[in-house]
């Protein structure tokens, strides 16, 4: 590590690589990358300096295709297990690089190495996971079903949407392995503006969420392994809004869970990253081509203004189920005021506010820095909610 950084704040001064550094860090506990590798990226990277617009995905992008040539001659040898490690941490190291780099041939090409790395690690390591089709609008969203373990008959399932530039692969991992390990499914899922949905169907985002959301939720409540009364409607980062707009108009989710709330006001926010962007773009978590690419705008202007529709202000008071809000005290993406905010706007009297405070951990965005610890605190609520 270099002089000056820490395990959280890997390039002090740059939160955009720190944060994004950090996100993959998060996957630590689920095996799926390996810090010590990260660490030899990281050096990499500050030997080469961050005026260098393509050190950022040039250097994950060689750890991934290392451990994806090491993949590929295991899989031949029939080491699945040990294919199936590679994979995995290819993917995600792809996914790293591939955050920053500008929507073109260059970024689809990227994702598509990290998506297929990524299917080849899971069906290895995972082999209960199904990869299923969600109907939506005369389209199909992505997704895939973590069954419960040792489950006999109908169980509770979550319905899980990413964050602004997360992707199911990750979600199935750090929320669905502790889910089925207590009895619960998963549906991680890229809706509308997220991961593979994005990249290689080229569906939007859109304020109404509720639209997938119901998709979602006629889909698992189908199944014969699904309880339908029991089916919570969760999200993060991003997502936390996806999250409550869900629960605010499809009445027949059980719970929700905001893992991590989005900011009330989405233009002000939106307005204040398009100007710190211009003044110091490194002080930024995000992109400054995320947001409107997300929406299928080419116009930041225009993004800003679709970004009014994206409001909780008239939602939040319509939600009756069970709510629980989580989110870190040190939350540098999303102010923990939001949080706040949101759950002060809940008028069910089910409502849950956890903050998580820097000595106990978890206190960064989303729980990133101890994933486990606000995944098992969440699961332990759905338990007592349903």
């Amino acid at each position: 590590m270099s002089p000056g950084s820490t395990w959280i704040d890997q390039f002090p001064g740059n939160f955009m690589w720190s944060n994004a550094t950090l996100v993959c860090k998060g996957m630590a506990p689920y095996g799926a990358v390996a810090i010590g590798e990260i660490d030899r990226i990281c050096e990499r990277l500050a030997a080469r300096g961050m005026g260098d617009p393509d050190a950022w995905w040039q250097e994950w992008c060689s750890m991934a295709e290392k451990n994806e040539t090491l993949a590929d001659e295991a899989a031949l040898d029939g080491r699945e297990f040990t294919s199936g490690d590679h994979y995995l941490r290819a993917g995600n190291y792809y996914y790293t690089g591939e955050r920053f780099v500008p929507p073109g041939e260059k970024k689809l090409d990227i994702y598509r190495k990290a998506l297929r790395c990524y299917r080849e690690g899971l069906e290895r390591r995972y082999p209960e996971i199904e990869f299923v089709e969600v109907p939506y609008e005369g389209k199909t969203l992505p997704a895939y079903f973590m069954r419960a373990r040792e489950a006999t008959g109908r169980a509770p399932t979550v319905v899980l949407f990413d964050g602004m530039d997360n992707c199911k692969e990750m979600s199935v991992l750090f929320a669905g392995l502790e889910f089925a390990r207590r009895g619960m499914n998963t549906l991680a899922i890229d809706g509308p503006g997220q991961g593979e949905t994005l990249r290689l169907r080229k569906m939007h985002a859109r304020h109404d969420y509720e639209v997938p959301g119901t998709a979602a939720y006629e889909f698992v409540a189908k199944r014969p392994d699904v309880d339908a009364k029991r089916v919570v409607i969760m999200g993060y980062s991003f997502g936390g809004y996806y999250a409550a707009r869900v629960a605010a108009f499809e009445r027949r989710y059980a719970a929700c869970v905001c893992l991590g709330a989005l900011h009330w006001d989405l233009h002000a926010w939106q307005s204040k990253i398009k100007e710190q962007l211009k003044a110091d773009p490194l002080k930024s978590a995000q992109s400054n081509f995320q947001f409107q690419w997300i929406l299928g705008l080419d116009d930041s202007d225009a993004a800003l203004e679709r970004a009014k529709e994206f409001s909780l202000a008239a939602v939040a008071g319509k939600i009756t189920c069970p709510v629980l809000v989580t989110h870190g005290a040190n939350d540098r993406v999303v102010p923990v005021e939001a949080a706040h905010k949101l759950h002060a706007a809940l008028t069910t009297n089910r409502k849950t506010l956890k903050i998580f405070t820097a000595e106990e951990g978890g206190a960064e965005h989303c729980q990133v820095d101890n994933r486990p610890l606000g995944i098992s605190y969440i699961a332990d609520w759905i338990a007592a909610n349903l």
